[in-house]
Formats: structure tokens, sequence, C-alpha cells
């Protein structure tokens, strides 16, 4: 009988303990519970033990960064620290192109654009620009702040703070006028739907970009009529009443990427599939559509104005009427609980920051 040369032996011994550690890293990778091991991440693919400190690689990269200077690729960087299925490129605006986003193209509003392709492109061929604009397209590292509606931000003089950022995103008709010492004067764009839409012209900032989500089919024909300046027809089908104009130019007028909605919806939060179709429970609000496009498209995120207290229902649910927190009970399309966990995630690991601390 042969005896086994050493190399072999080697081998012989190497092999199996590779496989070995191969499976054991590869179940801290892939979230199995391997040998008793504790599980590294959530259902949702998110590490469960979220920490503010940044890895090795990341510190090594922005530490020496002095202080208040922008991070180039911070948000998304840290993103991936914490969700390592996190990939960055997502486009903010659909473009001519946008046939060619497989993510979003098989899926109806709200989370992709099927059966809207014509309306679209339609829509595209008036707006002519895809970007922020110029100016702060060219910008090496963008500093952005979602200004949500809470109550919360009363009374806090955040104004200035605010103001401060690079790309300023508000949401629906949550008024500027009136209120500028607690949410600031800039405006860089708008984010609504139809029902979410100002509607008195006169209440509009004089230059910001009115950035549409659409949420179901009817919303981009709205559109459509908002940007050709058409009468609007058929408004059976919305579920409050809608502007009848955008005083806004075409050029002006972007069309936010789905995959947003999508995105949040079904990786982040975690609500029902529904096989891809609007249904119970899984929609996620505009503010965190909104965070979830930052996290894309800014090197640096903010918030301010998030966070509903349901132990305080006679506070102010939004900071400029005096509906109270009460009126909010958990929404047909929404789950805002689930959403909080979330919204939580990032502040806990530092991939936001809440100026408000509501989250």
């Amino acid at each position: 009988m042969k005896t086994m040369k050493p190399t072999h032996k080697l081998l012989f011994v190497l092999c199996p303990m590779l496989v070995l550690g191969f499976i054991y890293y590869s179940s801290g990778k892939l979230h199995l519970n391997v040998w008793g091991q504790k599980p590294l991440y959530d259902k949702q693919g998110f590490l469960l033990q979220l920490d503010a400190k940044l890895p090795l690689e990341l510190a090594y990269k922005y530490g020496n960064l002095s202080e208040g200077v922008c991070k180039p690729g911070y948000a998304a960087a840290k993103m991936t620290t914490i969700f390592p299925k996190f990939m960055k490129p997502a486009p903010m605006f659909l473009d001519r192109n946008f046939k060619r986003l497989g993510k979003v193209s098989n899926y109806l509003p709200p989370f992709g654009f099927k059966t809207q392709e014509k309306t679209i492109d339609n829509i595209l061929t008036a707006t002519k620009n895809y970007g922020l604009g110029e100016e702060l397209d060219s910008l090496s590292c963008k500093r952005c702040i979602i200004v949500g509606n809470g109550g919360i931000l009363s009374n806090k003089s955040l104004g200035s703070r605010i103001d401060d950022y690079d790309v300023v995103v508000r949401l629906n008709e949550a008024p500027v006028r009136g209120y500028v010492k607690d949410v600031g004067t800039k405006t860089t764009m708008r984010i609504t739907y139809p029902e979410g839409a100002i509607q008195r012209p006169e209440n509009y900032e004089k230059d910001s970009l009115f950035v549409f989500s659409a949420f179901k089919p009817l919303d981009f024909k709205w559109l459509k009529q908002m940007v050709f300046k058409e009468k609007l027809k058929n408004i059976d089908g919305f579920w409050k009443s809608v502007a009848h104009s955008v005083p806004r130019e075409p050029t002006k007028m972007r069309i936010l990427n789905p995959y947003f909605i999508q995105e949040a919806a079904f990786q982040f939060i975690g609500l029902p599939f529904n096989n891809g179709v609007m249904g119970k429970g899984n929609i996620p609000t505009l503010g965190t559509v909104a965070i979830t496009m930052a996290l894309h498209n800014c090197d640096e995120v903010a918030v301010a104005g998030f966070g509903y207290d349901m132990n305080t229902p006679h506070a102010p649910l939004h900071y400029y009427e005096t509906v109270k927190m009460s009126a909010i009970k958990e929404s047909w399309t929404h789950n805002i609980s689930k959403e909080k966990e979330f919204l939580r995630k990032l502040v806990k690991a530092n991939i936001i920051t809440d100026l408000t601390n509501g989250i």
C-alpha cells in the first residue's frame, strides 16, 4: 500500500477545513443560523447589531475630514455596511432611457410604470430636463435634507440650519410662508402626487422643482394634463380633490423614479408584496420614499419633522394646522410602526441625522 505524500496529506486535511470555513463564513453572509450561531442579520437583511461607529475602512476614509465638511459617498457607504444588498445606482428621476430600468418596468404603479410608458414618454418630451439642474448636478458632494410635515418642527427655530443644506426636499402642500423660522425658506424640490399637490397657485414657491410621484395609473394621466396645461378631465378615481393646474413650466417638472417606492416597501420596511400590486398596508409614506431616494443620490442625508408620537394624542399632527395626533389611525395603505422601525435603524447607525429627534 502506497504511503500518502506529505503534500497530499496536507491537502487531505486542509480541504475539509476550507469547505467548513466557507460554509461558516457564508452562513453569516446568507443570514443562516448554523451550529447555534446567532444570526447576524434580521429578516429584511439589516445587521442586527447596529452601531453608530464607523467600520475601520470608512473611519480611515472619512476620519481625517474636518468637522462640517461634506463626506463624499458617505450615506451609501454606511448603508452598505448595515444592509449588504444595497446597490447605489438608482437615478433620482426618470429620463428618456427609463424603459431600460429593469427593476420597475414589470410593475404597475406605484412600484413601477407598466402600462404608462407612452404617457411618460410624452411627458418627458416636454420636460426636457432630467436632473436637479446644472449647479447641483455638478456638485462633487451633496448634503440633502428631507423636511417632513410633523408638528414636532414647531418652535424649534431650525429654519437657518435647514437652509444650509444643498438640497432641501419638501413634501406635498406643506407651506413655507409664515413658518420660515422653523422650516427655512429654501425649497429645491417638492415631491407630491395629485391628491397631495398644492391647489392654490399663489402658494407655490418661486423656483422649486415640481417632483411627481405616482401611486396609480390615473396619476400619470393627471400629470400629463398638468404638463400640457390641459383642462382637467376624468377626475373620478382620486380619493380627494386635486389641483386643476400647476404653475410650473414643463422644464421644472420631474417624475420620481418609482424604484424608491418599491425598494422602501419590500426591501427596507418588509411590507406585503401582494404580487407587486398596491394593496392593504403595502405603501410607504412619501417621507420614507424621499429618504430612500436620498440614500442613493445624496452624499449626506438629514431629516427634520419626522415621527408620530402616538402617546401624545393632543399634540399637533402637522406644523401648519391644528389637526391633532389622535387623527392618525393606522391607515389602510401605510404601516407606520414598521416604517418607524426602518427609520430607527438609519438613525441608530448614523446613516441619517434627525434634527428634530422624532424618529
